[in-house]
Protein backbone atom coordinates (compact mmCIF):
# COMPACT_ATOMS: atom_id res chain seq x y z
CA UNK A 1 0.00 0.00 0.00
CA UNK A 2 1.54 3.30 -1.07
CA UNK A 3 0.84 6.84 0.07
CA UNK A 4 3.33 8.33 -2.41
CA UNK A 5 2.27 9.45 -5.89
CA UNK A 6 5.32 7.96 -7.61
CA UNK A 7 4.69 4.51 -6.11
CA UNK A 8 1.04 4.13 -7.10
CA UNK A 9 0.17 1.13 -9.28
CA UNK A 10 -3.05 1.43 -11.31
CA UNK A 11 -2.98 -2.31 -12.03
CA UNK A 12 -4.20 -2.90 -8.46
CA UNK A 13 -7.33 -0.80 -9.07
CA UNK A 14 -10.60 -2.12 -10.49
CA UNK A 15 -12.98 0.55 -11.81
CA UNK A 16 -16.67 0.34 -12.64
CA UNK A 17 -17.72 3.08 -15.09
CA UNK A 18 -21.46 3.79 -15.09
CA UNK A 19 -23.12 5.94 -17.76
CA UNK A 20 -26.33 5.43 -19.71
CA UNK A 21 -24.74 6.77 -22.92
CA UNK A 22 -22.42 4.38 -24.75
CA UNK A 23 -20.82 7.25 -26.64
CA UNK A 24 -19.62 8.60 -23.28
CA UNK A 25 -19.06 5.33 -21.45
CA UNK A 26 -16.75 3.68 -23.96
CA UNK A 27 -14.21 6.54 -24.45
CA UNK A 28 -13.90 7.02 -20.69
CA UNK A 29 -13.29 3.29 -20.22
CA UNK A 30 -10.67 3.29 -22.97
CA UNK A 31 -8.97 6.28 -21.35
CA UNK A 32 -8.74 4.51 -17.99
CA UNK A 33 -7.50 1.27 -19.57
CA UNK A 34 -4.81 3.28 -21.33
CA UNK A 35 -3.65 4.52 -17.91
CA UNK A 36 -3.43 0.91 -16.69
CA UNK A 37 -6.67 0.47 -14.73
CA UNK A 38 -8.81 -2.67 -14.91
CA UNK A 39 -12.21 -1.45 -16.10
CA UNK A 40 -15.78 -2.76 -16.37
CA UNK A 41 -18.83 -0.81 -17.49
CA UNK A 42 -22.54 -0.59 -16.70
CA UNK A 43 -25.24 1.36 -18.50
CA UNK A 44 -27.56 1.86 -15.53
CA UNK A 45 -27.64 2.04 -11.76
CA UNK A 46 -29.38 -1.33 -11.53
CA UNK A 47 -26.76 -3.04 -13.67
CA UNK A 48 -24.04 -1.39 -11.62
CA UNK A 49 -25.48 -2.75 -8.37
CA UNK A 50 -25.55 -6.27 -9.80
CA UNK A 51 -21.91 -6.03 -10.91
CA UNK A 52 -20.85 -4.57 -7.58
CA UNK A 53 -22.29 -7.62 -5.82
CA UNK A 54 -20.10 -10.01 -7.79
CA UNK A 55 -16.77 -8.14 -8.10
CA UNK A 56 -14.44 -6.32 -5.72
CA UNK A 57 -14.21 -2.89 -7.29
CA UNK A 58 -12.00 -0.21 -5.75
CA UNK A 59 -13.49 2.70 -7.75
CA UNK A 60 -16.95 3.71 -8.91
CA UNK A 61 -17.04 6.40 -11.61
CA UNK A 62 -20.66 7.26 -12.30
CA UNK A 63 -22.68 9.81 -14.21
CA UNK A 64 -25.14 11.66 -12.00
CA UNK A 65 -28.08 12.13 -14.38
CA UNK A 66 -29.37 8.68 -15.36
CA UNK A 67 -32.86 7.17 -15.68
CA UNK A 68 -33.97 4.95 -12.79
CA UNK A 69 -31.34 4.98 -10.08
CA UNK A 70 -29.36 8.18 -10.62
CA UNK A 71 -25.68 8.57 -9.80
CA UNK A 72 -26.09 10.14 -6.37
CA UNK A 73 -28.51 7.46 -5.22
CA UNK A 74 -26.17 4.79 -6.61
CA UNK A 75 -23.28 6.24 -4.62
CA UNK A 76 -25.37 6.35 -1.43
CA UNK A 77 -26.34 2.69 -1.77
CA UNK A 78 -22.85 1.51 -2.66
CA UNK A 79 -21.10 3.44 0.12
CA UNK A 80 -23.55 2.03 2.67
CA UNK A 81 -22.47 -1.52 1.78
CA UNK A 82 -18.91 -0.82 0.62
CA UNK A 83 -17.57 2.17 2.59
CA UNK A 84 -14.00 1.66 1.33
CA UNK A 85 -14.84 2.09 -2.35
CA UNK A 86 -13.80 5.43 -3.89
CA UNK A 87 -16.72 7.02 -5.74
CA UNK A 88 -16.29 9.82 -8.28
CA UNK A 89 -19.36 11.56 -9.69
CA UNK A 90 -19.36 13.05 -13.19
CA UNK A 91 -21.87 15.22 -15.02
CA UNK A 92 -22.30 17.40 -18.05
CA UNK A 93 -24.82 19.55 -16.14
CA UNK A 94 -22.59 21.13 -13.51
CA UNK A 95 -24.93 24.06 -12.99
CA UNK A 96 -27.60 21.66 -11.65
CA UNK A 97 -25.40 19.95 -9.08
CA UNK A 98 -23.23 21.29 -6.30
CA UNK A 99 -20.00 19.74 -5.09
CA UNK A 100 -21.36 19.54 -1.55
CA UNK A 101 -24.27 17.38 -2.78
CA UNK A 102 -21.93 14.78 -4.20
CA UNK A 103 -19.76 14.76 -1.07
CA UNK A 104 -22.82 14.37 1.15
CA UNK A 105 -23.86 11.39 -0.98
CA UNK A 106 -20.48 9.78 -0.23
CA UNK A 107 -18.47 10.71 -3.32
CA UNK A 108 -14.71 11.13 -3.04
CA UNK A 109 -14.62 13.69 -5.84
CA UNK A 110 -16.56 15.36 -8.65
CA UNK A 111 -15.62 15.95 -12.31
CA UNK A 112 -17.34 17.87 -15.09
CA UNK A 113 -17.77 16.35 -18.54
CA UNK A 114 -16.03 16.56 -20.92
CA UNK A 115 -12.67 16.00 -19.26
CA UNK A 116 -9.19 15.06 -20.40
CA UNK A 117 -6.97 12.17 -19.39
CA UNK A 118 -4.78 14.37 -17.16
CA UNK A 119 -7.75 15.63 -15.16
CA UNK A 120 -9.32 12.23 -14.55
CA UNK A 121 -5.93 10.70 -13.67
CA UNK A 122 -5.41 13.43 -11.05
CA UNK A 123 -8.81 12.63 -9.54
CA UNK A 124 -7.98 8.94 -9.31
CA UNK A 125 -4.52 9.59 -7.84
CA UNK A 126 -6.03 11.76 -5.14
CA UNK A 127 -8.63 9.10 -4.34
CA UNK A 128 -6.00 6.34 -4.13
CA UNK A 129 -3.68 8.31 -1.85
CA UNK A 130 -6.47 9.43 0.50
CA UNK A 131 -7.81 5.87 0.72
CA UNK A 132 -4.36 4.42 1.39
CA UNK A 133 -3.65 6.99 4.10
CA UNK A 134 -6.96 6.15 5.82
CA UNK A 135 -6.20 2.43 5.64
CA UNK A 136 -2.66 2.91 6.96
CA UNK A 137 -3.88 5.02 9.88
CA UNK A 138 -6.48 2.36 10.66
CA UNK A 139 -3.84 -0.37 10.49
CA UNK A 140 -1.59 1.52 12.89
CA UNK A 141 -4.46 2.06 15.32
CA UNK A 142 -5.07 -1.69 15.65
CA UNK A 143 -1.44 -2.86 15.55
CA UNK A 144 0.99 -3.42 18.42
CA UNK A 145 4.00 -1.28 17.55
CA UNK A 146 6.56 -3.68 19.03
CA UNK A 147 5.53 -7.07 17.64
CA UNK A 148 3.51 -6.07 14.56
CA UNK A 149 0.64 -8.27 15.73
CA UNK A 150 -2.82 -6.84 16.36
CA UNK A 151 -3.25 -5.01 19.68
CA UNK A 152 -5.55 -5.73 22.60
CA UNK A 153 -8.21 -3.22 21.55
CA UNK A 154 -8.60 -4.90 18.18
CA UNK A 155 -8.59 -8.29 19.90
CA UNK A 156 -11.79 -7.53 21.79
CA UNK A 157 -13.45 -5.91 18.77
CA UNK A 158 -12.63 -8.91 16.59
CA UNK A 159 -13.55 -11.49 19.26
CA UNK A 160 -16.98 -9.94 19.71
CA UNK A 161 -17.50 -10.03 15.94
CA UNK A 162 -16.35 -13.64 15.61
CA UNK A 163 -18.37 -14.98 18.55
CA UNK A 164 -21.47 -13.32 17.11
CA UNK A 165 -20.70 -14.83 13.69
CA UNK A 166 -20.04 -18.27 15.20
CA UNK A 167 -23.40 -18.10 16.95
CA UNK A 168 -25.23 -16.89 13.85
CA UNK A 169 -23.64 -19.29 11.36
CA UNK A 170 -23.17 -22.21 13.77
CA UNK A 171 -19.47 -22.71 13.05
CA UNK A 172 -16.55 -23.49 15.35
CA UNK A 173 -14.32 -20.86 16.92
CA UNK A 174 -11.36 -21.40 19.24
CA UNK A 175 -9.14 -19.08 21.25
CA UNK A 176 -5.59 -19.71 22.45
CA UNK A 177 -3.92 -17.60 25.15
CA UNK A 178 -0.14 -17.84 25.60
CA UNK A 179 2.18 -16.55 28.30
CA UNK A 180 5.99 -16.68 28.35
CA UNK A 181 7.49 -18.57 31.30
CA UNK A 182 9.93 -16.63 33.51
CA UNK A 183 9.95 -13.60 31.21
CA UNK A 184 10.50 -11.24 34.15
CA UNK A 185 13.69 -13.07 35.05
CA UNK A 186 14.83 -12.80 31.42
CA UNK A 187 14.22 -9.05 31.49
CA UNK A 188 16.02 -8.67 34.81
CA UNK A 189 19.02 -10.62 33.57
CA UNK A 190 19.40 -9.25 30.04
CA UNK A 191 17.62 -5.89 30.17
CA UNK A 192 14.45 -4.49 28.67
CA UNK A 193 15.90 -3.94 25.19
CA UNK A 194 16.75 -7.63 24.98
CA UNK A 195 13.29 -8.39 26.33
CA UNK A 196 11.71 -6.31 23.59
CA UNK A 197 13.77 -8.12 20.95
CA UNK A 198 12.58 -11.43 22.37
CA UNK A 199 8.93 -10.32 22.23
CA UNK A 200 9.43 -9.36 18.58
CA UNK A 201 10.81 -12.83 17.85
CA UNK A 202 7.92 -14.46 19.68
CA UNK A 203 5.45 -12.38 17.65
CA UNK A 204 7.16 -13.51 14.44
CA UNK A 205 7.02 -17.17 15.53
CA UNK A 206 3.31 -16.96 16.34
CA UNK A 207 2.58 -15.27 13.01
CA UNK A 208 4.48 -17.97 11.11
CA UNK A 209 2.61 -20.86 12.77
CA UNK A 210 -0.93 -19.65 12.04
CA UNK A 211 -3.06 -20.40 9.00
CA UNK A 212 -2.45 -17.30 6.92
CA UNK A 213 -5.49 -15.15 6.06
CA UNK A 214 -7.63 -17.40 8.27
CA UNK A 215 -6.44 -17.10 11.87
CA UNK A 216 -5.29 -13.92 13.62
CA UNK A 217 -2.72 -13.19 16.35
CA UNK A 218 -2.64 -10.49 19.01
CA UNK A 219 -0.34 -9.14 21.68
CA UNK A 220 -2.76 -9.40 24.57
CA UNK A 221 -0.53 -7.48 26.95
CA UNK A 222 3.05 -7.62 28.27
CA UNK A 223 4.32 -11.11 27.48
CA UNK A 224 0.85 -12.51 26.83
CA UNK A 225 -0.44 -13.34 23.36
CA UNK A 226 -3.70 -14.54 21.85
CA UNK A 227 -4.54 -16.49 18.70
CA UNK A 228 -8.04 -16.69 17.25
CA UNK A 229 -8.75 -19.83 15.21
CA UNK A 230 -11.65 -19.50 12.77
CA UNK A 231 -13.79 -22.57 12.07
CA UNK A 232 -11.54 -24.70 14.26
CA UNK A 233 -12.37 -26.82 17.28
CA UNK A 234 -10.47 -28.20 20.25
CA UNK A 235 -8.32 -30.67 18.31
CA UNK A 236 -6.96 -27.91 16.06
CA UNK A 237 -6.45 -25.57 19.02
CA UNK A 238 -4.46 -28.25 20.85
CA UNK A 239 -2.24 -28.90 17.84
CA UNK A 240 -1.72 -25.18 17.20
CA UNK A 241 -0.86 -24.54 20.86
CA UNK A 242 1.78 -27.24 20.82
CA UNK A 243 3.18 -26.03 17.48
CA UNK A 244 3.49 -22.42 18.67
CA UNK A 245 5.10 -23.38 22.00
CA UNK A 246 7.59 -25.65 20.24
CA UNK A 247 8.45 -22.83 17.84
CA UNK A 248 8.99 -20.37 20.69
CA UNK A 249 11.23 -22.85 22.50
CA UNK A 250 13.24 -23.66 19.38
CA UNK A 251 13.61 -20.17 17.94
CA UNK A 252 13.56 -18.00 21.08
CA UNK A 253 15.08 -20.29 23.71
CA UNK A 254 12.19 -19.75 26.12
CA UNK A 255 9.29 -21.86 27.30
CA UNK A 256 5.67 -20.74 27.05
CA UNK A 257 2.41 -21.86 28.64
CA UNK A 258 -0.94 -21.91 26.92
CA UNK A 259 -4.63 -22.45 27.42
CA UNK A 260 -7.39 -22.75 24.87
CA UNK A 261 -11.17 -22.56 24.83
CA UNK A 262 -13.78 -23.49 22.23
CA UNK A 263 -16.88 -21.42 21.60
CA UNK A 264 -20.08 -23.03 22.84
CA UNK A 265 -23.62 -22.17 21.75
CA UNK A 266 -24.85 -19.16 23.69
CA UNK A 267 -21.43 -18.40 25.13
CA UNK A 268 -19.91 -14.91 25.19
CA UNK A 269 -16.55 -13.44 24.24
CA UNK A 270 -15.82 -12.84 27.93
CA UNK A 271 -16.56 -16.47 28.80
CA UNK A 272 -14.23 -17.66 26.05
CA UNK A 273 -11.39 -15.52 27.39
CA UNK A 274 -12.04 -16.61 30.98
CA UNK A 275 -11.94 -20.30 30.06
CA UNK A 276 -8.73 -19.98 28.02
CA UNK A 277 -7.19 -17.90 30.83
CA UNK A 278 -8.17 -20.49 33.44
CA UNK A 279 -6.53 -23.28 31.45
CA UNK A 280 -3.43 -21.16 30.82
CA UNK A 281 -2.83 -20.55 34.50
CA UNK A 282 -3.64 -24.15 35.35
CA UNK A 283 -0.78 -25.16 33.05
CA UNK A 284 1.55 -22.57 34.60
CA UNK A 285 0.61 -23.75 38.09
CA UNK A 286 1.30 -27.36 37.08
CA UNK A 287 4.76 -26.39 35.90
CA UNK A 288 5.46 -24.60 39.16
CA UNK A 289 4.26 -27.58 41.18
CA UNK A 290 6.52 -29.94 39.23
CA UNK A 291 9.46 -27.59 39.70
CA UNK A 292 8.81 -27.26 43.44
CA UNK A 293 8.48 -31.04 43.79
CA UNK A 294 11.83 -31.54 42.05
CA UNK A 295 13.51 -28.96 44.29
CA UNK A 296 12.10 -30.44 47.50
CA UNK A 297 13.07 -33.98 46.52
CA UNK A 298 16.51 -33.27 45.08
CA UNK A 299 19.40 -35.03 46.92
CA UNK A 300 20.81 -32.79 49.68
CA UNK A 301 24.33 -33.25 48.39
CA UNK A 302 23.57 -32.03 44.87
CA UNK A 303 22.80 -28.51 43.63
CA UNK A 304 19.54 -28.94 41.71
CA UNK A 305 20.26 -25.99 39.41
CA UNK A 306 23.72 -27.05 38.26
CA UNK A 307 23.90 -30.71 39.18
CA UNK A 308 27.20 -30.09 40.98
CA UNK A 309 27.92 -31.99 44.19
CA UNK A 310 28.34 -29.59 47.10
Amino acid sequence: MSTQIEDISYEDEHVLVVDDEKIVREPISAMLRHLGFRVDTAESGNEALLKLESSSYTFLLTDIRMPGIDGLELIRRVKKERPDICAIAMTGYSEEYKYVETVNAGATDFVNKPFGIEEIEAKFKRGIIERNIRQELNRLSITDSLTGLYNQRHFYDRLNEETARAQRQNHELSLILLDLDDFKQYNDKFGHLAGDELLQKVGAVIGSKMRQNVDSAYRYGGDEFAVMLIEAGGDVAKIMSARIKAGIQEECGLFASSGFAVFADGSSAEALVEEADRRLYAEKAGKKDRKDFFIKNAPASRNYRTGNVR
